[in-house]
């Protein structure tokens, strides 16, 4: 319930994407701080025959393949040099790369964007407080609120690379 999900209907024809992969977000936190996790993934289709062997029992229909992940940390998107405090339910942009990818969704995958704010155990645990989360304390850690935005004003969006197919006439 706490990861925001983008899906694709079923791909009519193969969609390559090729370069950088950025992610734009208006964003808000109840806190000081949060953690900004964006994902994009391909959807194998649901009918999708197993991998034999397959010992570890994968069932590859509707498989969700992690193509990109990345994590913000909001206190520094300005500057890694000097982090500020994000201030509470301003919507502010944020933006940061999910690094470079040569990839092929193929026709029937779906394209999924998923977006969230912890990824813990695999990334620490962000307080919510504008702090050193290194040497905060257990009474430092907050519940917060995260909100993403996405209007003609805030539009909350993905910048990637589609290439397309050379004209066969």
């Amino acid at each position: 319930p706490d990861v925001l999900v983008f899906e694709s209907e079923p791909l009519i024809e193969d969609v390559t994407i090729s370069g950088p992969i950025i992610a734009n977000l208006f964003a808000s936190t109840s806190g000081t701080d949060a953690d900004w996790v964006v994902k994009v993934i391909d959807v194998l289709p649901g009918n999708t025959p197993n991998n034999e062997p397959n010992p570890a029992g994968v069932r590859m229909g509707d498989f969700q393949m992690l193509l990109a992940g990345e994590v913000f940390r909001g206190k520094y998107r300005e500057s890694y040099e000097t982090p500020k405090p994000m201030v509470p339910d301003r919507v502010t942009p944020i933006t940061f790369d999910l690094r470079d990818r040569n990839h092929t969704f193929r026709k029937g995958h779906r394209i999924m964007v998923q977006v969230q704010s912890s990824w813990f155990p695999l990334i620490d645990r962000n307080p919510g407080k504008f702090t050193d989360i290194y040497h905060a304390r257990p009474s430092e850690y907050q519940s917060t609120r995260q909100r993403i935005y996405r209007s003609p004003t805030q539009p909350s969006h993905l910048l990637l690379q589609v290439m397309t197919r050379p004209s066969t006439n």
